[in-house]
């Protein structure tokens, strides 16, 4: 609910459990912000602002810098006199970077749109309310309108900016944030994610220092090294308790989100497109519309910011008609044949398959153009007949045949110097004139920026699809961007590169899911490198990681799933000694550990072992029978063996508290230690929960106060799965 006090100029955005107060301040219309937290009943907290009436630029003007320099502005400027990190920044006709915008007007609709050509959340009249505020620089004659969504059943409010040019010359915004956030004076500690290639999204916290600290993108791409992820938390917070102030990022592209504390030990939280690679020349007229912010709130830990991001991005955010369902079983053949294959290798592999209860074979890299390793071919997406005779429409018909559906690996975005369409249009590849570009996996990136490029990969994508029953696409992307210059822009709209790619990408996707509505649409980038909120609003799921490894993908999907729901997250059960690390995991684990997100196998089923082969079986039915809790219910984190070294636990509980999964993985086994406790969370107290394996019951009040106790289990990476149902 969104309200406005007349009487003393103040906004109040109230969730279902946070209130977010700021005000109209000054003769000269600042935003100033008030609080953030806990539901209030009143609205009566302007004294919270830190500010001194003496320094007040209508009482003082001697005193203004002073007054820019410790105020808690609701969206900061730069250039006079606010010498923290700024949400925007503008240049004149001169080159001077200043701006300082006055309150106008504003207006409280009901119901969230989605952003132009930007993915971002979206609600009825029901479920949001929106407030937009309009703000004027009259030196500029440049309109700021901030945009804020209020969801009516989610502690979630989002940010985003638009940015009007009402004058008559052109300015220059070379840093548009989506949102910015003073906080008050306490203890923080900052999470954030990093990570590299098969190590992505490992959560970092750290004690919150004076001056900026943060993460950024400029890669082109989120990243796998950094997150557009951030979260301030009160000293001690764990799953359960203490103060968060989180943010998300509802972009695909380069990013910055920091922190800056100041001399007078304030918080200021900032995220957006990363200025650093980021310019955008707005002439008379035009508007600039930054991405979206997901803020959240929470008084109660961790655990009650995730299930809120999590609920967010299920019901507001993904599209696909796949999030409410469930996703087919799939079998990808990378790891079990790699470039090495033909039909008939296929299809034997989709034989096995179907006789396990797998429900799609999908074909990944080398089935195009002259494509035998990773050197040739990219762009040229012609089947390689020579591979497989008969073509896409032959193979697809036969897996059907078998009952399988049939999915594919594209990338889209690339071109290899080897290849034919290289050869024809050197230009299209993303390079500055005279200078050699670098390659990464012996490939550039196309152009996609230039129309006739677009349309190119565009009808390529479509010529792909429209020729067999292509149910499912895996679209990768496998080196960040470099070199950057574009023959369809001038030198004053270079900077506007990076931005305008990220918006290509989502227009070829958009045009992907609305061409194809039942298709499921996989994202991937080298593995997890887009794993983004921009992303989850064209597919339901995204790669989460090359590495496959079981143990490893604890600390990765425990990474992850501290923003993202588990049914985002692509997950399969590969083959042992595992091909990243080598290492060797009871097969069981690996069905555990992959069922804690899309479930799916990265396997050759004609060469593994009759024992693993004949286990598929159960996998498939345990998979069956727990997804629709998984994919729906609420997460739980209960124990990390990042922290402690040795045991790995999670929970999923349904929305209506009447069933629990609880997932343990023994890590590290450990001599002479007694059983561990493991302590349920989030369950009714009142209600009695029965093991659907031992037939005990247990109140919800004893699973969670006194625990159960996991079985002692015989070796290293061993997992068991507890099933409760209440009577």
């Amino acid at each position: 609910m969104i309200t406005f006090n007349k009487e003393n100029k103040t906004f109040k955005l109230d969730t279902p459990s946070t209130s977010y107060v700021f005000g109209i301040e000054d003769d000269f219309g600042y935003l100033v912000h008030y609080y953030y937290g806990k539901k209030i009943k009143g609205d009566n907290v302007r004294y919270l602002a830190i500010t001194d009436k003496n320094f007040l630029p209508c009482e003082n003007k001697r005193e203004k810098m002073t007054f820019m320099d410790c105020t808690a502005f609701e969206y900061s400027t730069k250039g006079v006199g606010d010498f923290r990190t700024p949400a925007i920044s503008v240049k004149n006709e001169i080159g001077a970077a200043a701006c300082e915008f006055a309150y106008v007007s504003h207006e409280i609709k009901k119901g969230k749109k989605t952003l132009c050509k930007l993915p971002s959340t979206f609600a009825d009249e029901n479920d949001c309310d929106v407030l937009e505020i309009t703000l004027v620089d009259k030196c500029l004659d440049l309109r700021l309108v901030l945009v804020y969504g209020v969801f009516n059943d989610f502690d979630v409010i989002t940010r985003s900016v638009r940015v009007e040019n009402m004058g008559a010359k052109p300015v220059i915004l070379d840093r548009v944030l989506s949102a910015s956030l003073d906080l008050d004076q306490k203890e923080y500690e900052l999470i954030t994610l990093f990570g590299t290639w098969a190590r992505e999204r490992t959560i970092e916290r750290k004690p919150l220092r004076h001056g900026y600290q943060g993460v950024a993108s400029m890669r082109g791409i989120t990243s796998a090294q950094e997150h557009p992820f951030l979260a301030l938390v009160t000293p001690g917070t764990t799953q359960t308790q203490g103060e968060v102030y989180a943010m998300n990022f509802v972009y695909s592209g380069n990013f910055e989100a920091g922190v800056y504390l100041n001399q007078f030990s304030m918080p200021r939280m900032t995220m957006g497109i990363n200025s650093e690679t980021f310019e955008w020349k707005l002439n008379p007229t035009e508007v600039f519309e930054s991405p979206e912010t997901v803020m959240i709130y929470s008084s109660e830990g961790l655990g009650k910011m995730t299930r809120t991001f999590h609920d967010l991005y299920r019901n507001h955010l993904i599209r696909s008609p796949y999030k409410n369902k469930k996703r087919p079983i799939l079998i990808n053949n990378w790891e079990a044949t790699y470039f090495d294959f033909n039909t008939e290798k296929l299809l034997s592999i989709a034989r096995e398959a179907a006789k396990t209860g797998i429900e799609m074979l999908v074909m990944d890299d080398g089935w195009f153009g002259k494509r035998n390793d990773d050197n040739s071919s990219l762009g040229d997406w012609i089947v390689n007949e020579e591979k497989l005779p008969g073509g896409l429409k032959y193979l697809v018909d036969e897996v059907n045949k078998l009952g399988l559906k049939f999915g594919i690996w594209m990338e889209p975005e690339m071109v290899c110097p080897d290849s034919d369409l290289y050869r024809a249009h050197p230009d299209w590849a993303i390079a500055i004139p005279g200078r050699e570009a670098g390659l990464c996996r012996n490939q550039y990136v196309l152009d996609i920026t230039r129309a006739e490029v677009l349309e190119y990969v565009w009808n390529a994508i479509k010529n792909v699809m429209d020729s067999a029953n292509i149910e499912y696409v895996k679209w990768d992307m496998n080196r960040p961007l470099a070199d950057i210059a574009s023959l369809s822009l001038p030198a004053d709209r270079m900077g506007e590169f990076f931005h305008r790619y990220v918006l290509s990408v989502y227009e070829l996707q958009r045009r992907l899911t609305d061409s194809y509505p039942e298709l499921l649409l996989e994202n991937c980038s080298s593995g997890g490198g887009r794993f983004d909120p921009g992303m989850l609003f064209f597919s339901p799921q995204i790669w989460c990681s090359d590495d496959t490894d079981a143990m490893e993908r604890l600390h990765i999907q425990e990474g992850t799933a501290i923003v993202y729901p588990l049914s985002s997250m692509g997950a399969h059960v590969s083959d042992c000694p595992n091909h990243v690390l080598g290492r060797s995991t009871d097969f069981e684990t690996r069905g555990h550990v992959a069922l804690a997100g899309t479930f799916g196998y990265e396997l050759d089923i004609t060469k593994i072992s009759e024992e693993e082969r004949n286990m598929i079986p159960k996998q498939v039915e345990m998979y069956h029978k727990f997804n629709d809790l998984v994919r729906e219910g609420d997460y739980y984190r209960l124990m990390s063996a990042r922290e402690n070294g040795y045991m790995d636990s999670w929970m999923v509980k349904s929305k209506d508290d009447n069933e629990v999964l609880v997932t343990y993985v023994s890590v590290v086994n450990r001599a002479n230690e007694k059983p561990v406790r493991i302590f349920l969370q989030g369950l009714d107290p009142d209600k009695i929960y029965t093991n659907q394996e031992t037939g005990e019951s247990y109140g919800g009040d004893i699973l969670m106060n006194a625990g159960i106790v996991a079985e002692k289990l015989w070796g290293d990476h061993k997992s068991r799965l507890v099933h409760f149902k209440v009577q």
